[in-house]
């Protein structure tokens, strides 16, 4: 059995303004606050003695690679990213950022909301642009139909609704 991995996919570039300031403050919150408490715990509990059966010197040493590693993951992804902060042309279309409102076959109405894949959010009903849906509604306007293949079958939509700011959509 082999161990090859093909690379992931590469991820959309695009985040909206308030996706880049999240990302920001996580980055703020680990590298200002929480490192420099887990380092000083590491610090308190390397001072008590032998570190090869200290609990609390192992776990801090593991939390801290955990924060470095999501602060060294953060830094390049927010060099890399575009952030998307003026309304398309035609604002009846679906592009990245858009509210767009479905009418399922089920005969349920649904809302979400088209991010970049690092603000996912199933609570907020943010979906990523990259995702089977979220690439089958970019371009389409009011009044179109959409079916997308899942594992659990083919599912119909039709756009209700194309809004770019969340109180309504239209």
């Amino acid at each position: 059995m082999s161990r090859y991995r093909p690379p992931a996919k590469p991820m959309s570039a695009y985040i909206t303004p308030e996706g880049e300031a999240a990302l920001k403050a996580e980055l703020h919150q680990l590298w200002k606050v929480e490192r420099p408490e887990v380092t000083q715990q590491v610090s308190d509990a390397a001072a008590l003695g032998d570190r090869s059966e200290n609990a609390e010197y192992i776990y801090g040493k593991k939390r801290l690679r955990e924060i470095d590693r999501r602060v060294r993951y953060l830094r390049k992804r927010l060099d890399v990213l575009n952030v998307v902060s003026e309304l398309p042309s035609d604002t009846s279309k679906v592009f990245f950022g858009a509210w767009v409102e479905l009418y399922r076959s089920d005969g349920a109405t649904v809302k979400y909301r088209l991010v970049g894949p690092d603000e996912i959010d199933p609570a907020k009903h943010y979906i990523s642009i990259d995702s089977v849906l979220g690439r089958a509604l970019l371009g389409k306007h009011l009044d179109d139909e959409v079916s997308i293949q899942t594992p659990s079958g083919m599912h119909y939509y039709e756009i209700t609704g194309v809004s770019y700011s969340a109180q309504e959509v239209t």
